[in-house]
């Protein structure tokens, strides 16, 4: 089985080359990052230390550190304190990316219980293509008894696509299982 980087340069160039009748192959849309955005919401304001799980979590899922996100201002309505922790993320790029998106396509989307597929219409216009995962235990890193309180996860993808059309047809050759 060829790597995503591999299928990438070998058979979805040339496809989207063919099919949107690009001049130059530098003019062929890529994934240029992956960013995976976990928010904390009450957890962090219950107890600080989780928030250490939750990045460790993280770190476990992509191999790579995670940062604190902290909150800029005080709203006591959220019971929410300036410089409180409240969300962690990653960016992904090269190689770590298209690890990534391996592990999410063929490891992770496939345990989501009742799976039809990722929605067509988190498009934003401009290429890039947003998922919510509802459990981090979807990935194999995670352990079921290890963990505290199943929690969801933001993932964006961004890509030089210049379409919503020329994304989708990116985004489905490297294998994302998209609705019928």
């Amino acid at each position: 089985m060829l790597d995503l980087k591999e299928l990438y340069k070998k058979e979805i160039v040339p496809a989207l080359i063919k099919e949107f009748n690009y001049s130059n192959p530098m003019m062929v849309p890529k994934v240029t990052k992956v960013v995976i955005n976990r928010g904390l919401g009450k957890i962090a304001t219950e107890n600080v230390k989780n928030v250490d799980i939750f990045v460790d979590e993280l770190q476990q899922i992509t191999g790579q550190k995670a940062v604190v996100a902290k909150s800029k201002k005080a709203i006591s309505n959220f019971k929410l304190k300036e410089n409180l922790p409240v969300g962690c993320k990653v960016t992904l790029r090269k190689n770590k990316m298209y690890d990534f998106l391996s592990k999410l396509l063929n490891l992770a989307l496939p345990k989501v219980r009742d799976f039809r597929g990722v929605p067509k219409n988190s498009f934003d216009g401009r290429g890039n293509y947003s998922l919510g995962i509802q459990e981090q235990i979807i990935f194999p890193e995670i352990k079921f008894e290890q963990v505290q309180k199943l929690t969801g996860m933001d993932i964006t993808i961004c890509t030089t696509a210049k379409t919503n059309k020329e994304a989708y047809f990116l985004l489905e050759k490297l294998g994302m299982p998209f609705r019928k």
